[in-house]
């Protein structure tokens, strides 16, 4: 046979025509790579978390109230004699006294001299009654002699004992000057805070008249107030801790609960002193209390009911979103589901769990915020997660693969 020549153009397009064949093959084939990638993108997971499950434990019971804060009880301290005039104040308006101490002095020249007066009055009264008993003595022994008449006898006799009347008479009335001048000095009634001090130097002022209020001892009460439901959940005793509008705390304890309620709002006041005793005496409340709770002022307080069960999951394992609560369940194919929940007290950084969740539920421990519904999970142990993992959730985006 003899063999074919060809051409060179003719072998020109037959390898062009080869060239284009191979391209359509290769773009038939891509599609089907990119579909083999798809599935195995997406099945990355979301999120690395670890797990915590609800946990049987004990919360403290408190009531909050609002409520005054006012003295304990306040003596007014007043001018016991009129017509006196004010001479020094020797207190300020914050000043802490002492029982007996000295607060004022009142100018004592006319009252000294009216106990001059009184004391000469005294005198003579005596020297009157010394005459009249040595008469009375004369006449009675010269009585049944017939020297003297029985009614001379019996007019000395009165005149010793109108004398020693006199002399009883003149001394209350130097006790009366003597008491008027332990008046011109003001004492203190009890140990406490001045509250208030009315009085000027220089004026003249009634008896009667305030010139001091006084807290007595310093101790202050909270006055909380307290629907009538509540009023039966709190006893005398009952352990209380006071906020100040400032911040500051201090600890108290119920001393009476009221025997009414306001038949207008339906509240009732409970008392509680600010001061508890301690060894027999009234002991001030913590450093600080005093200069940050002040009589009239608004504060809040929580009354220690006691502790009860109840099911407690970490702060970080529920989500608050409208309004709402949420933990995150993963399920044994490591899906998230959203569970809605009913959270009640706080502790720390523990939740009560009232509703929604089962012990035995598998729950996103951290990190939930980064979750929705049907989302992949990676589930680690928490104990061989290195801390920087623990601290800071490793995002995943979906399709990528974790850097090393």
């Amino acid at each position: 046979m003899k063999l074919i020549q060809l051409k060179p153009l003719t072998l020109g397009l037959m390898a062009a025509c080869l060239l284009v064949t191979g391209g359509l093959v290769l773009l038939a084939l891509q599609p089907t790579a990119a579909d083999a990638v798809t599935p195995s993108a997406t099945s990355k997971p979301a999120l690395t978390v670890t797990l915590t499950q609800a946990r049987a434990g004990t919360l403290p019971i408190k009531l909050t109230a609002n409520g005054n804060l006012a003295a304990w009880q306040e003596a007014s301290i007043g001018a016991e004699a009129s017509g006196l005039r004010v001479q020094e104040l020797l207190v300020q308006v914050g000043d802490r006294v002492q029982r007996g101490q000295l607060l004022a002095r009142f100018a004592p020249e006319s009252v000294q001299a009216d106990v001059a007066l009184a004391r000469a009055a005294l005198n003579e009264a005596n020297a009157n009654a010394l005459e009249a008993s040595a008469n009375a003595d004369r006449a009675r022994a010269v009585q049944g002699s017939g020297a003297l008449s029985a009614q001379q006898i019996n007019q000395y006799l009165t005149q010793e004992l109108t004398a020693r009347a006199r002399v009883e008479s003149a001394k209350a009335q130097l006790d009366t000057q003597l008491l008027r001048l332990s008046y011109t000095r003001v004492l203190a009634p009890d140990a406490g805070i001045i509250s208030s001090r009315s009085a000027t130097v220089g004026s003249v002022i009634g008896a009667g008249t305030e010139m001091f209020r006084l807290i007595r001892q310093g101790r202050l009460e909270w006055r909380a107030e307290l629907t009538s439901s509540e009023l039966s959940q709190v006893a005398v005793g009952t352990p209380v801790l006071v906020t100040a509008p400032g911040g500051a705390q201090t600890q108290g304890r119920v001393r009476m609960v009221a025997p009414t309620v306001d038949a207008q709002t339906r509240n009732g006041l409970v008392y509680v002193d600010l001061a508890a005793p301690k060894g027999g005496k009234t002991a001030q409340p913590a450093a600080g209390a005093l200069e940050a709770f002040k009589p009239g002022m608004f504060a809040r307080g929580e009354f220690a009911l006691g502790s009860s069960s109840a099911m407690t999951l970490p702060h970080s394992a529920v989500l608050v979103r409208d309004g709402f609560s949420y933990v995150m369940r993963v399920g044994a194919d490591n899906k998230i589901s959203q569970r809605k929940v009913q959270t009640g007290r706080r502790l720390g950084e523990q939740v009560e769990i009232l509703a929604g969740v089962a012990v035995d539920d598998r729950l996103v421990a951290s990190g939930v915020s980064f979750l929705t519904e049907g989302d992949l999970v990676r589930v680690v142990d928490a104990s061989a997660t290195p801390s920087k993992e623990k601290s800071t959730p490793a995002l995943v985006a979906p399709g990528q693969e974790a850097s090393k």
